[in-house]
């Protein structure tokens, strides 16, 4: 589904390359885990399977079809879902117009979509008086939910998450993970985790570990 091909990345100068020639393959129905120190790179990776960034050389492959050749913004508008570790709610809005609002910029075929967002949010423990209130109301783990909706409402088959549960306690983190696992195994999506996090990355079923510059498979 999803591929990196020879992709390197560097700021200012190649010698300077935070890895060269990277051959990744992501498929549908798998949750991935993406690890590694900070700094190393690992989320430079996900913004650009995300569409947010290109690489220095390579390309980046969605069905065999190469990123440039759709144009990024149509990638992110059709076929991805970002949840951010800041969550990017829109913070003038209620967890459900917040869903519903991306349903519609990603022209989710959903026949009615407020009914859908109210229905899976309840699924995650956001129930209809959480759901008409102002994001900024919610928990940390709350409003990490409402964004983990968000992309399961979206009809999007890739999701990639940039260290979702790096706010969230213990309990929090389980649950979380458990939803990014039934986005993989049971809506069949592509789902890349970014994390630092070894007990996060352990309930992935494919990790990949980033380390002196090098991804490999653990």
């Amino acid at each position: 589904m999803l591929s990196t091909k020879d992709v390197s990345y560097w700021y200012d100068n190649q010698e300077g390359a935070l890895y060269k020639d990277v051959n990744l393959d992501f498929e549908s129905g798998k949750l991935y885990g993406i690890i590694g120190s900070s700094g190393s790179g690992k989320t430079t990776l996900l913004t650009m399977l995300a569409g947010l960034d290109r690489p220095s050389k390579g390309e980046i492959l969605y069905n065999d079809t190469s990123l440039k050749q759709i144009s990024l913004s149509k990638y992110r508008n059709q076929y991805v879902s970002i949840v951010f570790q800041s969550y990017n709610l829109l913070p003038y809005m209620s967890a459900v117009d917040n869903v519903v609002t991306a349903m519609k910029i990603t022209h989710s075929e959903s026949e009615n979509m407020r009914d859908k967002a109210m229905r899976t949010l309840a699924k995650v423990g956001i129930d209809e008086t959480l759901a008409v209130k102002n994001v900024l109301k919610l928990s940390g783990g709350q409003q990490q939910r409402v964004a983990i909706v968000r992309a399961m409402c979206c009809d999007a088959p890739i999701v990639v998450a940039d260290e979702p549960t790096g706010n969230l306690d213990e309990t929090n983190t389980q649950e979380i993970i458990t939803l990014f696992q039934e986005l993989a195994h049971e809506q069949d999506k592509c789902v890349i985790l970014v994390t630092h996090e070894k007990e996060v990355s352990k309930r992935c079923d494919i990790q990949y570990e980033l380390s002196k510059k090098k991804f490999t498979q653990v």
